[in-house]
């Protein structure tokens, strides 16, 4: 079996403290990435094509230093090796213009995150959930 690999880009360390529990602990995944920025979620991208060591998905902040979350996913969803990965925005925004902007640009969801941290486990719980139990994720 194809391992699961997944890219966190996320900048607020106390978010990626919290999303890699709720990974971790529910162990779906066999390899967890984690970018701080948007220009380290680009290096990252085009060496895992360099490396054909492709995703299965991408959780991604928008307010990130360096690149924006918008540019990151225009990246992803403009390579012809990486545009099936799925991409969920996972934001604090709710923005109409940043969640229009997200869908124009093929994120697959746009996430808002919560701040009740039982309601963000929760939360981080069923992207898990329907991007791994219930979809069928590309082997490419």
């Amino acid at each position: 079996m194809k391992k699961i690999s997944l890219l966190l880009v996320e900048d607020n360390e106390g978010d990626i403290v919290l999303i890699t529990e709720v990974l971790e602990d529910r162990n779906y995944f066999d390899e967890i990435n984690i970018v701080r920025d948007g220009e380290e979620a680009l290096e990252f991208l085009k060496n895992s094509i360099l490396m054909d060591n492709l995703l299965n998905i991408v959780i991604l902040d928008i307010n990130l230093p360096k690149v924006n979350g918008h540019e990151v996913l225009k990246f992803i969803k403009s390579r012809e090796e990486l545009k099936h990965i799925p991409v969920v925005i996972h934001t604090t925004s709710s923005s109409p213009s940043d969640i229009n902007s997200g869908y124009r640009n093929y994120a697959n969801a746009y996430v808002t995150k919560r701040v009740d941290v039982e309601e963000f486990f929760d939360t981080i719980q069923q992207i898990e959930d329907f991007w791994i139990k219930t979809c069928k994720l590309s082997s490419v």
